[in-house]
Order: structure tokens, then sequence, then C-alpha cells
């Protein structure tokens, strides 16, 4: 088996979205109660078969430079032949060619290692640990597609990436998300990223690779549970567009982030937009939106601004409350680190209870006995960074919720159909959608208008 590189592998309250207010909150106090099970399960190692070893955190052993090389050309190319074929050709089958190569050389090839997923737990140690050697591969593959995603969005989820790409090819009857509940989804990558980087920098736990859905399909092993998790993705995605994607991947939320800057963005018509509405039904991941009017009377204009001062003046409260949730969350999440979970082993069984049942709990708790006082300035230091950290992550969490809800308020003015800048995948479906690139391309007119028949590739 391998070693791994990188962390072991190495609307406001609407009609339209009721529930959207609340989801944050549930959504916190689901994790609240998710951590002290998991410190309670002393946060089990994925259940991988074929010799899997936990993930390395501090000095993995890389790959041969040469091989490092290698990975990181194949990946600026596959990103700059994703760029022309969304950009240049406009074609779904050039698309499509890139993501099965990407699916075999990242996914099964090279096993999902090294991955830009699992890279952001590899740069967030490497931040905040000097004793941790970064390899030259990790800091490309989190950087590069970042990069190309500020300047064309996110090509590296249209073709590059494996995880995106595999569920891509399975998407066969899509149907639409509601967007209330797209929108409190799509908060969930965001925090699923906090989590991640709070894990990794404080070196508790590498999360993602841990529960990665989809390596143990790529390595051909792996055990029932492992494998069922990744099923259910595929299965799920055959009929809702990259589940994992929208509503999971944390360098998915980086990169809708950078997207937001972009200086080209992906545009479905090759002329002027006749707004025949096909393009918005063909696209499996209801990123396109209609055009939209300014206020039509001063009072809808005035409705629009009091609905934004008023999330304008709730975010810093909302901030504040996220932060000190996210420092509850805290207590829980320090326990996941092997330090302190053993220095409080320590202290039960000086206090004359045996909390240890697993001879390798007896084992470290054994050894622990022997440096007892640094064993407990050490787990003292850590809870002290993972409280911190937890106040952070509180106000990310609160941070990000409160610019959607701005987003929401405020809206956004357009004058055709045209894909969210940040939301877009750059699968190219959309173009065989429009009447004015089918008869630029010398092709008929659509025969239906629906998400398969825009999947066929051009």
């Amino acid at each position: 088996m391998k070693t791994r590189d990188h962390g072991a592998h190495g609307k406001h309250g609407t009609k339209k979205n009721p529930c959207l207010p609340c989801f944050p909150w549930f959504l916190l106090f689901f994790l609240l109660t998710a951590t002290n099970l998991f410190a309670e399960l002393k946060f089990p190692p994925p259940e991988f078969e074929s010799g899997y070893k936990m993930p390395q955190t501090q000095n993995p052993i890389p790959r041969s430079l040469l091989l490092q090389y290698a990975d990181v050309f194949v990946l600026a190319a596959a990103l700059g032949v994703a760029t022309w074929a969304i950009y240049k050709k406009r074609s779904r089958k050039w698309v499509i060619g890139t993501s099965v190569f990407s699916l075999l050389y990242f996914g099964f090839y090279r096993e999902g290692c090294v991955c830009a997923i699992g890279s952001i737990q590899n740069v967030s140690l490497g931040l905040f640990n000097s004793s941790y050697a970064l390899p030259l591969g990790v800091i490309a593959f989190f950087a590069l597609p970042l990069v190309f995603a500020l300047f064309f969005g996110r090509t590296f989820c249209a073709a590059v990436c494996p995880h995106g790409a595999l569920q891509d090819l399975v998407l066969l009857k899509p149907i639409n998300v509601p967007q209330w509940l797209e929108q409190g989804l799509g908060i969930i990558p965001f925090v699923y990223l906090g989590i991640a980087v709070l894990f990794a920098a404080t070196g508790s736990a590498f999360i993602i690779c841990e529960y990665d859905p989809f390596i143990p399909m790529f390595r051909l092993s792996g055990s029932t549970t492992a494998l069922t998790i990744g099923a259910s993705f595929l299965i799920v995605g055959v009929f809702i567009g990259r589940p994992y994607c929208r509503f999971l991947c944390p360098y998915g939320a980086l990169l809708r982030i950078s997207s937001l800057f972009s200086k080209w963005r992906v545009r479905i018509t090759p002329d002027t937009c006749t707004q025949c509405t096909l393009c918005a039904e063909s696209c499996p991941f209801g990123v396109i939106r209609e055009p939209a009017a300014a206020p039509s009377n001063s009072r809808a204009l005035a409705g629009t601004r009091k609905r934004f001062l008023w999330s304008l003046a709730v975010l810093p409260l909302l901030i504040a409350l996220s932060a000190f949730a996210g420092n509850q969350f805290a207590h829980a999440a320090a326990r996941m680190h092997p330090d302190v979970r053993l220095a409080e082993m320590h202290v039960k069984k000086q206090s004359g209870v045996d909390p240890a049942r697993a001879p390798k709990d007896q084992i470290a708790l054994a050894r622990a006995e022997q440096a007892s006082t640094e064993l407990l300035a050490r787990a003292a230091t850590v809870q002290r960074r993972i409280q911190i950290g937890g106040w952070i992550l509180g106000g990310w969490i609160g941070l990000v919720v409160g610019l959607k809800l701005l987003g929401v308020a405020a809206g956004k003015r357009r004058v055709e159909f045209e894909p969210e800048r940040s939301g877009c995948f750059g699968c190219a479906r959309c173009f065989l959608s429009c009447p004015q690139q089918r008869m630029k391309d010398g092709l008929g007119p659509v025969a239906v208008p629906t998400p398969i028949a825009a999947s066929m590739g051009k």
C-alpha cells in the first residue's frame, strides 16, 4: 500500500427560503452532538482494509522528486486542457474526455493521492507547525486549481478533480434541488472546511482524508462500510448532480470564493441571449439564473434596501453568537487530540478509575505515566489552541451564514441567463442547449430540452 503524500493521501426568511435562517443553528447543534459522540468513540480510524495505515501528519514519506514533478505537470496540463475545452472549444466531449483521463490518472492510478482536497490539511498543519515538512507536490496541488479559479472559474471541478469526474459520469436522471435547500446545504462545505483546518492545524486529525468517500473505490479496497458510503454518494449522484461537490467538499468552498473574483466566467450563448430558458433546463446543478431586473418602483427598492440593512445589522450579532457556539464545540473537539485524550485517561487513572480497556490504550498510558508532567503540559497547550480555534471557527461560520443572507437580501441584477459565477462547474452541458451555439456549430435544434439531452457530447 502506498503512503500518502498529503494528509495520508497526504434568505433572509422569504417565501422561497423559509428554512434558511434556522439552518445554521441546527447545523451547529448537530456538530456539537456529533463531536461528543466522536470523542467518546475516540475518533476511530476509517475502516480501510488491505494493510491501510492511519495518516501520518508529520514528516510523510514523499514520492520521489521526479514523480512529484510529473504529477504537477499532469495537473497543470489537465487544467489547461479543461480551460481550453470550456472557453475556446466550448465542447462537452472534450470536457468528458479530460474527466475520464483525470479519473483514471488522479483517481485509480494515483489512488487519490496526491489530491487538492486533502492538501488543505497539510497546508494548515504546515502554517502552524514549523517542524512539518510540506512536500512540493502538495503545495502545487493546493495552489494551482485556486490560481486557475481566479482567472477562469472552477475548471478544476469541471474535468480535473477525480471526485467530481466520477460523480459527473454517473449523473443520468437529474432532478432539481429546491433553492432554499440548496442555499442551506451550501453552508456545509464552509463548515467542513473550518473544522478540517482546526483539526489539522492543531495536529488532532486529518478528517478529510480519514472519511473520504471515494478513496476506497480508487484503491479498489476497503471495508464494507467505507465502500457502502462511497456507493451511496454515487447512487444519489445518479439523480442529484455532484452531491459531494455541492454539499460537502471543503476544497469546493475555497474554489467558490476564488471564482467570485475570476477574470472570465462561463457564458452560455456565443452571441445575444434570446431568453429561451433551454439552458436553465439543461443545468443539473441549478446554477443558471434567469434575468432579474431592478425594482420597478421606489417602494420595491425601499423594501430591498430595508432587508439588506437589517441583514447587515444582524451580521455582527450572528458572528458573535456563532463564535460562542464554536468555543463550546472546541471543548469536545479537544478530546480528539491524542495528547488530550491520553491526559484525560491519566487523570482518571490517578483518581482510581481505569479508563483504558484496549491494549494499545494501556501501553500508551503506561508510557505517559513516565512523563506525566510533560504530557499534561502538552495537553493544556493543545486545549488552549483548540479553544482559540473554536472561537475563530464559530466566527467563520457566522460570517459565511451572514454573507449568504446578505446576498439573498440584496439579490443580483442581470439582463440574460447566466451561470452563477461561483457555483458553475463548467461542465459545458448548457452550451448544447443554446440554439445560437447549435447554429454556430452546424447542429440541428434541441430535440428534447432536458438535462439528459444537454449532457450529450458535441
